[in-house]
């Protein structure tokens, strides 16, 4: 009788933190999910091209259940629609199968259809700390070419901040006197605080001479400037995961603990409102999403 032999200690380990390694990366993937961080067709995507990555091994059921607004009882009458066993991984469904769950995604979700038509009126938006202002500060340093707007807001200079070269900083009563004499193209209470706008006058006459002009601006005046230009490409940019968000949030230490809940709370709405966007810009690498930025303002002026 052959005794059976244990693996070693260290290996047992190894094994260990790997398994927990892929429950977290897992547990990530259906945060990113649920605050739409990430598209369930992006999901199913990398399931595909990799059937052991967190998407690969990603269990069907806890990936419909991660999805915004279904539940178990939903969950089990989409399986069975779809004729997908609870016990199938993403990386392991049939082809099939994947169709069948890939034209259901499809039929559910809103996702952007960009227009082929580009204007030279880029606006960037995003969610709370997702890194617009940083984006926008590259661009501008190494796109001189590109006109980036600057705000006007009621809030007081954050260290470092230059009057004039980040935002114009101004009082509760120039921002009403701007506002009646219809000088801001858009604005906003942000976060239920202070107010940010944009100074028409220079971006109308950047726009008149042929240039290129980006707006790095809140939600709320996105969809005003769409409202007084329709033909203005909005630009949606993505933090790389839920989890990174909440680090960068966490990490610029210019928010009291109240005040992070209450943005991350309002950053969900605004991620639930990137379909409305005309494309998306994931920034992992400030320089790669400035180059897709650039990209878009380059395309608007051929």
């Amino acid at each position: 009788m052959t005794e059976s032999v244990r693996p070693p200690e260290v290996d047992r380990v190894a094994a260990s933190r790997k398994a927990v390694a892929a429950r977290r990366a897992r547990a990530s993937l259906k945060r990113d999910l649920s605050t739409r961080v990430v598209t369930p067709q992006e999901v199913l995507r990398r399931a595909g091209a990799d059937a052991t990555s967190a998407a690969g091994t990603l269990r069907v059921p806890e990936f419909l259940t991660a999805l915004p607004a279904i539940g178990e009882g939903k969950r089990d009458r989409i399986l069975q629609e779809l004729q997908i066993s609870p016990v199938k991984r993403l990386g392991g469904l049939g082809s099939r199968q994947k169709n069948a769950l890939q034209a259901w995604l499809d039929e559910r979700a809103c996702e952007p259809k960009p227009r082929p038509d580009l204007s030279n009126l880029v606006v960037l938006a995003g969610p709370t700390a997702v890194g617009k202002g940083t984006v926008a500060a590259y661009i501008r340093e190494n796109h001189p070419d590109v006109l980036l707007s600057v705000s006007a807001t009621t809030r007081a200079p954050r260290e470092g901040e230059v009057d004039g070269q980040h935002y114009y900083f101004v009082d509760d009563a120039e921002f009403d006197r701007m506002i009646a004499q219809r000088e801001l193209l858009e604005w906003a209470t942000v976060h239920g605080v202070h107010r940010y706008g944009t100074p028409r006058g220079p971006i109308e006459r950047a726009l008149a001479d042929g240039r290129s002009v980006l707006l790095e601006i809140d939600m709320q005046g996105a969809f005003q400037v769409r409202a007084s230009d329709p033909s203005a490409t909005l630009v949606f940019l993505l933090p790389p995961s839920w989890d990174e968000l909440v680090n960068r949030l966490v990490g610029r230490g210019t928010e009291d603990e109240a005040e992070r809940t209450r943005r991350l709370r309002t950053a969900k709405d605004e991620l639930a409102a990137q379909g409305e966007f005309d494309f998306r810009v994931v920034n992992e690498d400030v320089a790669e999403a400035a180059r897709q930025v650039v990209e878009l303002l380059q395309a608007s002026a051929r």
